[in-house]
């Protein structure tokens, strides 16, 4: 298991990229960073047209050492980015998958 700091910044490293390349001039793309109790969200706020535009886009968390992926409205695959940082397979859970679905994974089951 890597240390939480090089977690956090693996996380943090991911989100500011998507919120850099995401938005645009109606919708700003908002990092959230709670390093006090390790949850971590990229979010898009502002409007098109009259729809008003506001949701997660990913949502992280570290729990007992471990990156939780919660919420992953994107395309991209998060986790293999993640593994790409440097964090193993087995120190990811994908939280949005059910208990029972995980085993199936190549991910931690929590």
């Amino acid at each position: 298991m890597a240390s939480l700091e090089k977690y956090r910044a693996c996380i943090q490293h991911l989100l500011t990229e998507r919120a850099r390349k995401g938005g645009d001039q109606w919708v700003e793309a908002q990092t959230i960073f709670d390093t006090a109790h390790d949850h971590y969200q990229l979010l898009y706020n502002g409007w098109h047209n009259t729809k008003r535009i506001f949701g997660p886009a990913l949502h992280l968390d570290i729990k007992e050492g471990k990156i939780w992926i919660q919420w992953n409205g994107t395309e991209d695959d998060i986790a293999a980015e993640l593994v790409a940082l440097g964090v193993p397979k087995d120190d990811i859970v994908l939280g949005f998958h059910t208990p029972r679905m995980r085993q199936y994974t190549e991910y931690a089951v929590s």
